[in-house]
């Protein structure tokens, strides 16, 4: 059974540097997560967890499954793709919904498809790229789903590429954040497509939908979505100081709603949390009771730096505990994992934990040590708890 030890030898790292008044976070949105790009921790969740319509904001996929295909040398950006009617009919100018204007068996190329899905959130390009790649636009959407799967994103369940309304289209917010950090850590030679403020094609020059690109300095991605029975949603990144940040909203009245809500989470997401990093040391950060060992405790340190996110007023009351199954028992050699820090911050669903390994050997006792600790045991004198 684990024994907790509460640590207080590291709690200095997170005394300063609070800001002087909390600001409190709420939004309208109805779904709504600000998730640090570095260390992958969610920041603030609004039913982040529970699968939403994501309407256009699916494109990611979409785009990201086009670019997995890249890379697996399926298809390549300079490969032309034929126009099909139903990707006219169904994602063209007709229909009234984002459109890159693509005109019945003209061959764009790949990457101008991709261009124009994320730029444009060009519905008949969805089509034409998930035709190319997959058959059908059905076939594409079960290898979105799959690939979706693979990456850990379980909520996720695609029935087209476009986010165009089908029954059981689903994903959560929390998982549409990890997708997107997922985009711009392993594509960033393709992520540099989001931050492109228009394009042309056929005449035609239209703009990027991303209300952040017009009105935030450091905001380089990723979609907007909008349906009727969604409302308007966002996914999106920005960098300052060297900081990333991602956010996730859906479910509000309007297209303003959304630019206002958008820009206002996003400057909360840098101006009320912080990341501070617990630096390794070579001086223990506790000491663990052992059993049968010619050493009764053993150090324990961290292997590397742990860095930690949260709302800049949470780092002076945070909870950090030893956690190990114990007492430990030698023979322990210097650099076995033997222990955990877990820090645990108020806001914070999940605690964040790191290693913790034994700053030395400690050998185990001979028979004779043995029966003396053995007998210590019964008397009541066991090792520390």
């Amino acid at each position: 059974m684990p024994f907790q030890k509460v640590l207080a030898a590291v709690a200095f790292a997170f005394a300063s540097s609070l800001a002087a008044s909390a600001q409190i976070i709420d939004t309208q949105a109805e779904y709504a997560v600000i998730m640090d790009y570095e260390t992958q921790e969610v920041l603030f969740s609004k039913n982040g967890d529970k699968p939403m319509v994501p309407a256009s904001m699916t494109k990611i996929m979409t785009a990201h499954t086009v670019y997995e295909a890249i890379e697996n040398g399926e298809i390549s950006l300079d490969d032309r793709l034929s126009v099909s009617e139903r990707a006219w009919r169904e994602g063209g100018w007709a229909t009234g919904g984002s459109t890159m204007g693509l005109k019945i068996d003209e061959k764009p190329r790949v990457e101008d498809l991709l261009r124009g899905v994320i730029i444009l959130s060009g519905n008949d390009a969805c089509i034409v790229l998930a035709e190319g790649l997959a058959g059908t636009e059905e076939a594409f959407a079960r290898r979105m789903t799959q690939l979706a799967k693979e990456m850990g994103l379980d909520s996720a369940n695609f029935k087209n590429a476009s986010g165009l309304y089908a029954e059981g289209h689903v994903i959560s917010p929390i998982d549409l954040a990890k997708l997107a950090r997922y985009e711009i850590d392993k594509f960033p030679q393709y992520y540099q497509f989001y931050s492109q403020k228009e394009m042309s094609w056929n005449g035609i020059t239209q703009g990027n939908r991303n209300p952040l690109l017009y009105t935030m300095e450091g905001a380089d991605g990723l979609k907007t979505g909008h349906l009727e029975i969604s409302g308007y949603g966002l996914t999106a990144s920005a960098v300052r100081d060297g900081e990333r940040r991602i956010l996730v909203i859906n479910g509000l009245p309007s297209s303003q709603a959304r630019a206002d809500e958008a820009e206002r989470l996003m400057r909360i997401a840098f101006t009320a949390f912080d990341t501070k990093t617990i630096e390794p040391s070579d001086t223990p950060l506790a000491e663990v009771p052992v059993w049968n060992g010619e050493a009764r405790k053993v150090g324990v340190k961290l292997t590397g730096p742990v860095r930690v996110s949260g709302h800049k007023t949470a780092f002076g009351d945070a909870r950090m505990e030893v956690v190990y199954d114990g007492p430990l028992e030698a023979p322990i050699e210097a650099g076995d994992r033997v222990a955990k820090l877990v820090i645990s911050m108020d806001g914070k669903e999940e605690p964040v934990t790191a290693p913790l390994v034994a700053t030395e050997s400690v050998a185990k006792l001979g028979f004779l040590g043995r029966a003396i600790e053995g007998l210590s045991l019964k008397m009541g004198a066991g090792p520390d708890a």
